[in-house]
């Protein structure tokens, strides 16, 4: 993997910066630095202070005003132990370079910290390529503002070009390293190309949703199988597939890496290949968090990713997971057991409507509705058995 000086340190301290432009509200923007937040607890960095502004577009220069500017670098100044700031968008380099020298400490954006997060968490070749792509990708144009010098791994004679200066060079060495990853990712996508078509003619089925839904817990409780799950942004970035069988009719489950807003375009990028097992689905169950305050606005997310990956179009059951914690959070204890059945009523009317009656209510951990799930996940399969292998469904069933 690269190897960064701009690597986070754990239980390092930050503060998390944002600015409120066009037709954002103010509201959106706390919502966003909350789920920066969460980013910044995944990779290990407790946010100790947010700081916004409301700007028609940000500053060419710092991104943020210069009044702005000055009161981050007081509280920096007062509060010795933040070593670190992270802004909600994405920073040029000469941005990041005019900051650090302001504020005196390090500054990263977004991508940069999912790039931090990712790379934490790859564990296989294909993922641990990808991740080091995305990587050399995002500093391509940052050079000049993240380093003076990258480490000369070319050395040796003629790999300074005459009259090239330092930072040509670094950029000559980054460009060729993106070349070879490039060349070393497509033999890895061949193989796993390989991989999928030696699994025969079985219905695939991929498990898609924002970060963090209980996608992992929920393929554990239909696989049966053991799938590493946990409360944090990215738990799960290479794609686990798995043969189920529901009454007879077996079918492969996958498990993808989850969707997330303002996703750096380089990461899809590099990404493609895992993706892959979503673009070859023949269902997708749309996981989504009713507990979570933005469900709605996740919701779009993941759909508007699957329209960029041409997958919209693919039969969707939409899975309304953490239905216990919804009700924890929406119901108050002295509500009337007749009023909270009629405000479920009427939230899985209005979700059937919009799934064309493709969505199911459960609970993962709880184990509540899974019969339903598995019911509903098995008509879609053998339906598209009928379509797909019609001379294999009699056999199944």
């Amino acid at each position: 993997m690269i190897d960064k000086k701009k690597q986070l340190k754990q239980e390092q301290k930050t503060v998390l910066v944002g600015i409120v432009t066009g037709g954002q509200t103010e509201q959106q923007l706390n919502e966003y630095l909350d789920e920066l937040s969460f980013l910044a607890e995944t990779a290990g960095v407790i946010a100790v202070k947010k700081f916004t502004q409301k700007l028609p577009h940000p500053d060419s220069r710092t991104f943020v005003g210069k009044g702005k500017l000055e009161e981050i670098k007081r509280y920096v100044s007062q509060h010795g132990d933040v070593e670190l700031v992270i802004f909600d968008d994405e920073l040029t380099g000469s941005q990041i370079q005019n900051i650090e020298k302001e504020l005196g400490v390090k500054t990263i954006d977004r991508s940069d910290l999912i790039l931090d997060i990712f790379a934490s968490r790859a564990k296989t070749a294909q993922a641990r390529t990808q991740v080091e792509l995305a990587q050399y990708q995002y500093i391509l144009p940052r050079l000049k503002g993240m380093w003076k010098h990258l480490e000369r791994q070319g050395g040796g004679v003629g790999t300074r070009g005459p009259g090239e200066t330092e930072i040509e060079t670094d950029r000559r060495i980054v460009k060729d390293k993106i070349t070879l990853l490039r060349k070393r990712l497509a033999e890895i996508d061949q193989q796993s190309f390989t991989q999928r078509k030696e699994r025969g003619e079985f219905i695939r089925v991929s498990l898609v949703g924002y970060t963090n839904v209980g996608k992992s817990t929920l393929m554990n409780l239909l696989s049966k199988s053991e799938v590493f799950a946990e409360n944090k942004l990215f738990a799960t970035l290479d794609t686990t597939t798995r043969k189920v069988v529901f009454e007879q009719t077996p079918f492969l489950l996958s498990d993808t890496v989850g969707f997330i807003r303002k996703l750096p375009h380089h990461l899809v990028e590099s990404f493609k290949s895992t993706l892959d097992e979503v673009r070859e689905a023949d269902i997708l169950l749309h996981v989504v968090d009713m507990s979570h305050p933005q469900y709605e606005e996740q919701f779009t997310v993941v759909n508007k990713t699957l329209a960029e990956l041409g997958a919209s179009d693919k039969p969707t059951v939409t899975i309304f997971n953490k239905m216990d914690k919804y009700k924890a959070e929406a119901f108050d204890e002295w509500l009337e057991e007749d009023v909270k059945k009629e405000i479920l009523t009427d939230l899985k009317q209005r979700w059937q409507n919009e799934t064309n009656d493709n969505c199911v209510f459960v609970s993962a951990t709880e184990k509540t509705n899974v019969d339903e799930l598995r019911q509903t996940i098995l008509n879609k399969v053998r339906e598209m058995y009928r379509i797909r292998y019609p001379y294999k469904a009699e056999f199944f069933y």
